[in-house]
């Protein structure tokens, strides 16, 4: 599979025909409108075995063959080529797909009413084929050890069909937000703690769900120990009934990290209780906040190697954004960013007539526009380009898989390009 960016002027036809493929496979796999124009550096999956490159002045078989990770031998014998052939620039080489690695994926899904979850239901099909674990968000902890349910709807029988694992994501939120009040409730009490426990475990076995995630947030410094202690005797738990017990963290890049976002959450500690954990790597740009990427390669990056100090990389999944943000500027505290799918973000290009550019550091797609009331607009959103570059990273420092966060908005190139990456596990 191949990423091609738009350039000035080309259309669907005369990319299917650079290609060797058709527009309407290019339409189908981007879920696009023929009849709507393409925008300038909007980026395109394209659906072919393999890929193809361009020979550039001073290639050889060699050099491109250590370029995409092959072997001189495999592209001669691709292209119908003799091995020491020597190659003209603008000659098209065929490059092979390469072996793909097993790895895990999970997604959150998050219905609000019951309007919401029929809506859901079609983006958890469409997921569900290649992802590991489902987690419906959330139940909530009450002050007393029972817990709130979410709404399941069809979420759990949809995973089952597909050989997926439901988690029971476990979470201290009240009033719609993470409350340190609330985990600081259960986290010193024994006698709250087993009863959730109990309900949990109890939870579990009634609906068939075979994980028990935590995803306790917010928490005060001062209870570090004690979220430590719980989760050992969680595990001991959740362990002996025979279920799997994952956590959540917030994106740390020390230990010495101070808030009350990060304090608490002990990476070493969760490391040896917990069969994985899923590391919230997005949200550097975040509704509330300045506008900038949502989750930086390079930010992302830092997080992942911190954590590969205090557990194994087998047990990380890496968070990852399904969204953008459209921010109105000059940025002023208290306004809100709105949340935009990769779809949603190239539409509004398109509409505004502006070009999408990339940030090679971040490897991040953004543009900027000016609305009809003369208000000056930036977006910071994800395409196939800033995705390929966290899967390549997920290879690179062999971490156990990804963590989508969550699901509800258009990307459809985000799943070919795991299929096309990996061998999605299933449990």
């Amino acid at each position: 599979m191949q990423i091609h960016v738009v350039q000035p002027g080309q259309s669907l036809f005369a990319i299917a025909q650079v290609y060797s493929t058709t527009p309407t496979a290019l339409a189908s796999a981007n879920q696009l409108n023929p009849n709507q124009s393409l925008v300038v550096g909007q980026s395109l999956v394209i659906p072919i075995a393999g890929m193809y490159y361009w020979v550039q002045a001073g290639d050889s078989l060699f050099t491109i063959a250590r370029r995409f990770n092959t072997t001189p031998r495999a592209l001669a014998r691709a292209n119908r080529i003799q091995l020491t052939q020597s190659l003209m620039p603008g000659f098209r080489i065929y490059i092979p797909s390469l072996p793909k690695r097993s790895a895990e994926f999970n997604a959150y899904v998050e219905a609000r009413n019951e309007a919401s979850a029929q809506s859901l239901k079609k983006y958890v099909q469409e997921a569900a084929p290649r992802l590991t674990y489902l987690a419906p968000f959330s139940f909530e902890i009450q002050r007393d050890g029972s817990l709130k349910p979410p709404i399941l709807d069809d979420f759990p029988s949809i995973a089952t069909q597909n050989g997926v694992v439901t988690m029971l994501v476990v979470t201290n939120k009240e009033q719609d937000q993470f409350s340190p009040e609330l985990s600081h409730v259960f986290l010193t009490n024994n006698e709250i703690q087993n009863k959730l426990l109990d309900n949990v475990i109890a939870t579990a076995k009634r609906l068939g769900l075979r994980d028990i995630h935590w995803d306790i947030e917010h928490v005060l410094p001062s209870d570090r120990e004690a979220y430590n202690a719980f989760l050992r005797k969680a595990a001991d738990r959740i362990h002996g009934e025979g279920f799997l017990m994952s956590t959540a963290l917030a994106p740390k890049v020390s230990d010495q990290q101070q808030g009350e976002w990060y304090t608490a959450h002990d990476y070493a500690a969760h490391g040896r209780v917990a069969d994985f954990v899923v590391i919230m790597t997005y949200e550097w740009g975040y509704s509330g906040g300045p506008a900038m990427p949502v989750s930086p390669i390079d930010q992302v990056e830092k997080v992942i190697r911190y954590a590969m100090t205090k557990m194994p990389a087998s047990k990380i999944l890496m968070g990852q954004n399904l969204y953008g943000y459209d921010w109105t500027l000059p940025f002023v505290q208290g306004s809100v960013a709105k949340a935009v799918s990769p779809q949603e973000a190239i539409d509004v290009a398109r509409r505004y007539n502006v070009p999408i550019l990339y940030d090679p550091k971040a490897q991040a797609p953004h543009f900027g526009y000016s609305d009809e009331q003369g208000k000056r607009h930036i977006v910071w959103f994800e395409d196939a380009r800033s995705i390929q570059a966290k899967f390549n990273l997920v290879k690179r420092l062999g971490l156990r898989g990804m963590s989508y966060w969550k699901l509800g908005l258009e990307f459809p190139q985000n799943w070919l390009l795991i299929d096309d990456n990996f061998n999605v596990l299933k449990k």
